[in-house]
């Protein structure tokens, strides 16, 4: 892969406060509600943003992010929950395969519907591309590639579809019935988004997110966030060495 400019974003701060600390030579370019920090990590190139949590933050981020910086590669990371059935445990580190808007689409009286059934893509059609509805698949061949270096470095990784909802899961029969649907590993807030973005952009995308809880009936006092953030920010370190 070539050294070119590598695009970080989190939603929230704690999820990267550690890297923006190791980030040298740091150039702040503010757009809106948005700071860009730019620099090296690692002597590589790099741009950090914070984005917000949800869908329209993140998207809104990567957009601007795209626009200005060019990156050739776009990270996603932070924490991420763990679906019961999907074989993670806390303090796993999880590689998104695609992610998967799980609520944009139609409530019937037989259940949810995706958007492939409302007949609006989500995605259009380019390029000799079909048409995207509620799942955007990522570049496999990276993927893989990220996963099989990452373990031979000591990581307990696994990959799987991702899950990208508005409304957080806190209750382990809506978990179920997610994992059933959709088959997801990990549920979060902004990935989707920001692969939508890449997509259209024509950027490459990655997410990798620790796991800080099971989606289960929520109780707060299982999880752990800092924890797990300090996990991922050392995945992202061990993956700007191998990009």
């Amino acid at each position: 892969m070539k050294k070119r400019l590598i695009g970080l974003i989190s939603a929230v701060e704690f999820e990267s406060s550690e890297l923006l600390k190791k980030l040298k030579n740091q150039k702040r370019i503010t757009r809106g509600v948005i700071t860009y920090y730019r620099g090296k990590i690692q002597e590589r190139e790099v741009v950090m943003a914070v984005s917000g949590a949800g869908k329209v933050n993140a998207a809104v981020s990567a957009a601007i992010m795209a626009e200005i910086f060019k990156p050739y590669i776009i990270i996603n990371f932070g924490i991420g929950g763990a679906y019961p059935g999907s074989g993670l445990t806390i303090g796993t580190i999880a590689i998104a395969e695609k992610e998967i808007y799980a609520d944009e689409g139609l409530l019937t009286g037989r259940g949810f519907m995706g958007m492939e059934f409302v007949g609006i893509e989500l995605v259009p059609a380019r390029k000799g591309r079909s048409p995207l509805y509620n799942e955007i698949p990522l570049n496999h061949a990276l993927v893989s590639k990220i996963e099989k270096l990452l373990k031979r470095t000591g990581y307990n990784i696994k990959k799987g579809p991702f899950l990208t909802v508005s409304t957080i899961t806190g209750t382990t029969e809506r978990a179920l019935y997610l994992r059933r649907r959709f088959r997801g590993i990990c549920e979060n807030m902004e990935g989707a988004a920001i692969a939508h973005v890449c997509r259209v952009q024509g950027i490459d995308f990655l997410e990798i997110r620790a796991i800080s809880n099971i989606v289960e009936d929520r109780d707060r006092r299982k999880w752990r966030l800092k924890e797990a953030a300090a996990k991922c920010q050392d995945t992202v370190l061990s993956l700007l060495k191998i990009l």
